[in-house]
């Protein structure tokens, strides 16, 4: 972030908190000059911030009811915040019976933002509804606990259960996205065992715990990360499929919604040619079938003598 762009955000906090201040005092608690902050004035108004002079020498103060709200602190700045009386203790008796007030009206609007905060997380979780894994009994929904995590940075402890080795393990995360797929959830976080991003089905956590641990985001690319991935599943392969649809279901194939791109043809007949390269097959084969005799695999050959393999051996399990 830009020293100009920082200046610019703590002018607007400064003139919010303290309605009437003069450009020489903006000056002096940006450590700038008043030329520089007349100039920054003139910024903020082009981008319709309301900020009003009351003229050379004066006082500057927002137009209307225009605010920065909430105060949207960092756990870093409400604990700061939060030392303040403890600090002023030595010097308790200088200290105006106003500014205990004014204190406790600020941390109840904190606390009140973190409920609120709560409140919008637990409606978004009432209101999204996936499956149940069909081996579990009861299962815990952890969308709460995993979504206030990426909201707020903060690393989580999970004991996590792969069903089909039957292990169980406990891991450190740092959550960055959650994937609705297929009627399950999963989260891209960074794995502090692995040392490197993986994706975990949120439907085999066991456990969810928030640590005091906050993170910095790195520089994560999501489509990258998702490059020639059908789904979930991630390969080390490179297939070029090219694969027909029929006028039957080409508008619907149109309308998909894919983390790759597809390079699509249409045909005279209203057919559709449906080009795209992947690292893993199976997601997309289990696609394809849905549309059964309305899909055909024209490349690479032998993933058409695979179909075919399929689909007897398939009828053999009928006859």
């Amino acid at each position: 972030m830009s020293e100009k762009l920082i200046r610019l955000v703590r002018i607007i906090n400064l003139i919010q908190s303290s309605p009437g201040i003069k450009s020489k005092e903006l000056a002096d608690r940006c450590e700038t000059t008043e030329r520089t902050i007349y100039r920054d004035l003139e910024i903020l108004s082009a981008a319709r911030i309301p900020i009003m002079s009351d003229g050379y020498g004066k006082g500057n103060r927002f137009v209307g009811n225009f605010s920065l709200y909430p105060l949207d602190w960092t756990e870093e700045e409400a604990v700061a915040f939060g030392m303040m009386p403890k600090i002023l203790d030595p010097v308790n008796h200088l200290v105006p019976p106003d500014f205990y007030t004014a204190y406790e009206k600020v941390m109840a609007t904190h606390q009140k933002e973190k409920k609120d905060l709560e409140d919008v997380l637990q409606k978004m979780v009432s209101i999204i509804q996936m499956g149940t894994p069909s081996f579990q009994e009861e299962h815990s929904n952890f969308l709460s606990p995993v979504i206030h995590a990426i909201l707020h940075s903060q690393t989580i402890e999970v004991v996590y259960h792969t069903q089909s080795r039957d292990v169980t393990t406990k891991r450190l995360l740092d959550p960055y996205y959650l994937i609705p797929r297929d009627h399950r959830f999963y989260l891209i976080a960074y794995c502090h065992e692995k040392k490197g991003f993986r994706t975990f089905r949120l439907s085999r956590f066991l456990e969810v715990k928030q640590t005091e641990e906050t993170f910095t985001k790195q520089d994560f690319n999501l489509k990258e990360y998702f490059q020639h991935t059908w789904s979930i599943i991630q390969g080390t392969d490179k297939i070029h499929f090219k694969v027909i649809f029929s006028s039957n279901v080409a508008r619907y194939i149109k309308e998909e919604e894919l983390f790759v791109t597809p390079k699509l043809t249409e045909k005279k007949d209203g057919s559709l040619l449906f080009e795209v390269t992947l690292n893993h097959d199976r997601e997309f084969l289990q696609w394809i079938m849905q549309y059964g005799m309305d899909a055909e695999i024209m490349e690479p050959i032998e993933y058409r003598e695979k179909m075919k393999q399929m689909l007897a051996d398939w009828l053999k399990k009928y006859q």
